[in-house]
């Protein structure tokens, strides 16, 4: 409890008056609300013993009338600020876990699966808010409640009755905390069966069409319903052991009740209380059964929160794999390769083995190859994707290492393999590249990414809903806007991967012609299946199981009897692809 607390020492710190407050104004209503029980007991003393006037009782109705209203009042004050309070740290930790999300490199998400990730973002944020809304509401209110009404019963009326009737409290404290921590145990693996069926929602949603395709819908509910069991098991687990709570509580308070009848009966026949006292003892006795409730829900809610905070904690302590050290800015999109090495974090194998070559600034480099033989992966070793291999790699004469991983990623325009779209218009999904551009900006994308005449088709044009990840959209669509995202930002270094795959050859040949046109000056970096994007590149690299093979023009490397050879001349006699 006092553990999960301590984690959010740095809100309470930030916020130390605003909580100052809450105590102090929940203090003044717990001593509110014991008011009434005195008043109660005074009253049936003054019947008693024959000192009611009408006088009095209206005093007696004012006062209680009053008390109820300023009880009102400090409990509204108290429980907003509270629970503005903890929907503020669930504020904050969102936006901290988000911020995370989005600066961690790609190896991160490779250990992680978007399901857990997911979980920690909603659930388990959840649970944080209730521990910090209810979990201290309740720690807060029902130990000071609590203290106050014990306080209270022995000093009004008999520290001795009070001492009996509460014998069995530290009872139900030990069984609750030992309970609380197999709720954390509990609700850690509950946790992570929903991040694993989080996952299957995913893969389910979005691989419905393929999953249709081969008829295995029913394979795939049986699959689901399997996980949907287990999270119900573990989930279940929890809520036994949280339904333990309440009987563990009512059984306690009945044992106390017991005992304040009992010896109070005693204390009143020997003068030493009188029948008021019982009955304003009684009432406050009943007052107690909340905050004994309350102590167990404690344990549960603020040990839920902790695991959960836990989970959290573990993405936001996680490091990102490329460090921030670089600190030097690219004005020159030359390039250069010296024995460049690289092997990815999670891989067991060398994935890139001594790369040299260089590219002068506002010369286009073809990188071709079998698949798997390491194009993707050396194109990302220039955005800094991963920490830096072993060898040199050098950009405007500078180690990438010393340039800065923000800046460096502004000057390339980079358009992946999977051509990533959001929910949003064609027109947005361009502007995500340069949000500052102008139409003619816009424009002139289009025209390079011939896009133009697909436009025209759909329905709103521009701005045309492009569905789910572009589930509106043909795949040649979809790498013809990625292609027009990333030339609005007119880079220093445009790195197409595999982004003409689904267009066609003529199609093709429009792009790069647009490309050689406009853009003489600066660095174009084309990998592909297909040898026609690449016979006008400068230089052309063959890679094969992470080495490069093969590096000339389009002239020499058809001229070596190699592998682009024998490629280029299955091309040129009706093959289209590698």
């Amino acid at each position: 409890m006092f553990e999960f607390l301590w984690k959010l020492r740095w809100y309470f710190k930030e916020n130390k008056w605003k909580y100052t407050t809450i105590i102090g104004v929940l203090l003044i209503a717990n001593v509110l609300e014991v008011i009434p029980a005195q008043l109660i007991g005074r009253t049936i003393d003054f019947i008693g013993n024959g000192e009611m006037t009408e006088r009095l009782m209206w005093q007696l109705v004012i006062i209680f009338l009053a008390v109820t209203v300023l009880t009102y009042t400090a409990t509204y004050i108290w429980s907003y600020l509270l629970f503005d309070g903890a929907k503020k740290i669930e504020g904050i930790i969102r936006m901290k876990l988000m911020r995370k999300f989005l600066l961690l490199s790609p190896s991160f998400y490779e250990r992680n699966k978007t399901g857990d990730l997911m979980a920690k973002a909603t659930n388990d944020l959840r649970s944080v808010n209730m521990a910090t809304g209810i979990g201290l509401l309740t720690l807060v209110d029902a130990t000071s409640f609590m203290l106050t009404i014990i306080l209270v019963m022995g000093f009004t009326i008999s520290w001795q009755l009070t001492l009996f009737a509460l014998l069995p409290l530290p009872i139900l404290a030990i069984v609750e905390q030992r309970l609380g921590k197999k709720i954390n145990e509990a609700h850690k693996e509950s946790q992570e069966a929903f991040s694993v069926m989080n996952d299957s929602v995913l893969e389910i949603v979005e691989g419905v069409r393929l999953t249709r395709s081969y008829v295995q819908e029913k394979a795939e509910n049986n699959r689901f319903k399997g996980m949907t069991d287990d999270y119900l098991q573990k989930f279940m687990k929890v809520e036994r052991l949280d339904a333990l709570f309440r009987p563990l509580t009512v059984i306690v308070t009945t044992f106390s009740f017991m005992v304040a009848f009992g010896y109070g009966a005693v204390l009143a026949n020997r003068g030493i209380i009188s029948v008021g006292d019982i009955v304003a003892f009684n009432v406050y006795l009943n007052m107690l059964v909340w905050p004994m409730f309350a102590v167990g829900m404690l344990f549960n809610v603020m040990q839920r929160g902790n695991a959960s905070l836990t989970r959290i904690d573990e993405v936001l302590d996680t490091e990102d794999d490329v460090k921030h050290q670089g600190n030097m800015m690219m004005t020159n999109a030359g390039m250069d390769f010296d024995k460049l090495s690289f092997q990815y974090p999670l891989s067991t194998r060398t994935n890139l083995q001594d790369i040299t070559f260089e590219l002068k600034s506002g010369e286009t480099l073809g990188i071709v190859g079998r698949t798997g033989s390491g194009k993707s992966t050396l194109v990302k070793q220039l955005l800094k994707f991963y920490p830096e291999g072993e060898g040199g790699l050098v950009i405007d004469g500078k180690s990438i290492a010393e340039l800065d991983k923000k800046a460096l990623r502004e000057k390339i325009g980079y358009v992946s393999q999977e051509n990533i779209l959001f929910s949003r218009t064609v027109r947005e999904n361009i502007l995500f590249g340069n949000p500052e551009a102008t139409e003619a900006e816009l424009e002139a994308a289009i025209a390079l990414s011939a896009l133009d005449t697909d436009l025209k088709r759909m329905p709103q044009g521009l701005d045309t809903m492009v569905g789910e990840k572009g589930i509106a959209l043909s795949g040649g669509q979809k790498q013809r806007i990625s292609i027009a995202r990333s030339l609005i930002r007119d880079p220093d270094i445009l790195i197409l991967d595999d982004a003409l795959s689904a267009v066609d050859a003529k199609t093709e040949k429009r792009i790069i012609d647009g490309i050689r046109r406009n853009r003489t000056s600066k660095t174009t970096i084309i990998v592909t299946h297909r040898l026609s994007a690449v016979q006008h590149a400068d230089l052309i690299a063959v890679l094969d199981d992470g080495q490069v093979v093969e590096m000339g023009t389009h002239e020499t490397l058809s001229a070596t009897g190699g592998w682009y050879s024998q490629q280029n001349d299955y091309y040129r006699t009706g093959g289209e692809t590698i």
